[in-house]
């Protein structure tokens, strides 16, 4: 009989970025100008993971977030999902923007069932999945409206519902509860949580605020003044479902919050003195 330790199974990486650069460039009265947006940034999500992302103005947090959703195009390095090289847009990846992107002269229901429909999907699946999902986000009796009969709220779980609606694996979450108030920014967190819970993808949410990154987050990914870097990546080793006791009054959250906000407190002051 062997006596060997079994060797331990390796986590499985859904989503990679391997030494990503990212330069802009414009011309300007007759004068070439370019930015280096990110500069050798590489960070891993694990399978149905929640990786939050956060840095200082700057840092290249969206621009990352448009290059793994094929919205932009890297000048080197690469982007891999399932092992294999990303090459453009793919049903595998959803966005979920801070302005909600929804077409306003369509119903919420049409806008659900959008991405569905341009990928062919026969209708009655389409407008079942749609309204499946709209019912997970409890909209269901709104589903005939139009988006400015919403609030900024219900319009966010309406961009919610349509990403969750095309199945994609990995979630990419744009700062999408930036624009809305501070008591239902709360409760979208806490749904977002559930939603994760029940759905269990890989997401990717970029954010500037501390408590929220801490609060969603299996790891918090903190960039480094632009051009962006991985600075740090820490566990937020609290217990799950966090929605159902008071997160925030533990010592673990106050103590992973520390830790990042040290690290971004000289970037952000520097930021200050040089009026960014």
């Amino acid at each position: 009989m062997s006596t060997e330790t079994p060797a331990p199974t390796a986590t499985r990486m859904k989503l990679e970025v391997r030494d990503l650069r990212k330069v802009f460039r414009w011309k300007s009265r007759g004068v070439d100008h370019e930015v280096e947006a990110i500069n050798g940034l590489s960070v891993s999500a694990r399978e149905n993971e929640f990786l939050a992302v956060i840095g200082p103005s700057g840092c290249g947090k969206t621009t990352l977030l448009r290059i793994l959703g094929s919205l932009e195009q890297a000048d080197g390095g690469e982007v891999l999902i399932d092992g294999k090289q990303v090459e453009g847009p793919g049903q595998d990846r959803a966005i979920v923007f801070q302005h909600f992107g929804l077409f306003p002269w369509k119903t919420v229901i049409e806008n659900v069932k959008f991405p569905l429909t341009v990928r062919k999907v026969p209708d009655s699946e389409a407008t079942a999945r749609a309204e499946h999902f709209l019912a997970m986000v409890g909209l269901s009796r709104v589903h005939d409206s139009h988006p400015h009969q919403l609030s900024g709220g219900m319009q966010q779980r309406v961009g919610l519902a349509r990403a969750l609606a095309t199945d994609a694996d990995v979630l990419l979450m744009d700062e999408p509860f930036g624009a809305i108030d501070a008591q239902t920014r709360e409760l979208m967190q806490e749904q977002l949580l559930q939603l994760w819970t029940n759905q269990k993808k890989t997401v990717v949410f970029v954010t500037h605020d501390l408590d929220e990154a801490v609060l969603l987050a299996d790891r918090v990914v903190v960039l480094s003044r632009g051009p962006g870097r991985v600075r740090d990546i820490l566990d937020v080793d609290l217990p799950r479902p966090r929605w159902e006791y008071d997160v925030r009054a533990e010592d673990r959250f106050a103590h992973v919050r520390h830790q990042i906000w040290q690290m971004l407190r000289s970037d952000v002051e520097a930021d200050a003195q040089s009026g960014v």
